[in-house]
């Protein structure tokens, strides 16, 4: 699965943990930036991944940022886009299985590298239950 990545300065790090750990999972990534930790904008990352996400039949994306809700609100602007602002994998679980979320979204400087890495596989591998909830996913768009 080739996996839509991003962040902005805050959460650069972490991405680049993230990255390694999608490496060793067999996942390939696209990075959108940032490539350093330098001060920049997270909405200019957070749209190239939901744009990419978006593009994408079964797209999955990856964003990170500081508190991770700029980067969740931005992506949320695109119509086909989910995202889901997680800090623990169980979170992660019910925004695949209840909500269909196709990004995630990683609070950087709240959660640490094995639950932001458990998040990442719990993600990836949860699967959208349908029934009652594909009913409800259908209803978010405007």
């Amino acid at each position: 699965m080739k996996i839509n990545i991003a962040s902005d300065h805050a959460g650069f790090e972490m991405k680049e943990i993230v990255k390694t750990y999608l490496s060793t999972l067999g996942h390939s990534f696209h990075d959108y930036g940032t490539y350093n930790a330098e001060s920049t904008d997270y909405p200019d990352y957070a749209h190239a991944v939901a744009s990419a996400v978006e593009a994408e039949e079964n797209g999955k994306g990856i964003l990170l940022c500081g508190s991770a809700n700029g980067v969740c609100m931005t992506a949320n602007k695109h119509a086909g886009i989910r995202a889901a602002l997680c800090w623990t994998p169980e979170i992660a679980t019910l925004a695949r299985q209840h909500n269909d979320a196709n990004i995630l979204c990683i609070p950087a400087r709240f959660v640490s590298e094995d639950i932001a890495k458990e998040m990442v596989t719990t993600f990836l591998n949860t699967a959208f239950e349908g029934g009652r909830h594909k009913k409800r996913v259908d209803k978010i768009a405007c």
